[in-house]
């Protein structure tokens, strides 16, 4: 399921590179520290990817 907003996909990437050990988990924000607990690789990989054309910035 790909992200509904440009925030969600940016908190999806964000926790995805802290998954994969290229950022340090201490640097996340937000959603995204929730997200890298909660969420597999898979599906965050699945939620970050994705044109961000015609996205909102944010959800409703």
């Amino acid at each position: 399921m790909p992200a509904k907003s440009k925030a969600q996909q940016k908190a999806a990437g964000a926790a995805l590179s802290a998954k994969r050990g290229d950022t340090p988990k201490s640097k996340l924000k937000g959603a995204s520290k929730q997200m890298v607990e909660s969420m597999s690789e898979k599906q965050l990989e699945d939620f970050a990817k994705g044109s961000t054309k015609g996205k909102p910035e944010h959800a409703d």
